[in-house]
């Protein structure tokens, strides 16, 4: 299960999350959908889990578009950096 890399710091805010990585100095804002997404990775689910919770979240969002927005979340926050494999 993938995980924060060591020295990017994380915390909850209103809108969703924000991400720190301590060494580039460099911060995210997560929306709630990607927080959802990385936070039920932080708890060891899987991404087909974050697909499930999405759908149970969101009116209107079925399988295959959730399944797509935790592909697309996975690869931008990998893409940055902020996880591990």
């Amino acid at each position: 299960m993938p995980a924060l890399k060591p020295g990017v710091l994380l915390t909850e805010t209103e809108y969703g999350m924000a991400l720190l990585d301590q060494e580039s100095a460099e911060y995210w804002t997560l929306n709630p959908t990607a927080a959802l997404v990385l936070q039920t990775l932080l708890d060891g689910h899987g991404p087909e889990r974050a697909a499930e919770l999405l759908t149970a979240r969101y009116d209107g969002v079925d399988a295959a578009l959730a399944g797509d927005d935790v592909r697309r979340i996975i690869s931008e926050l990998n893409a940055a950096g902020l996880l591990t494999p």
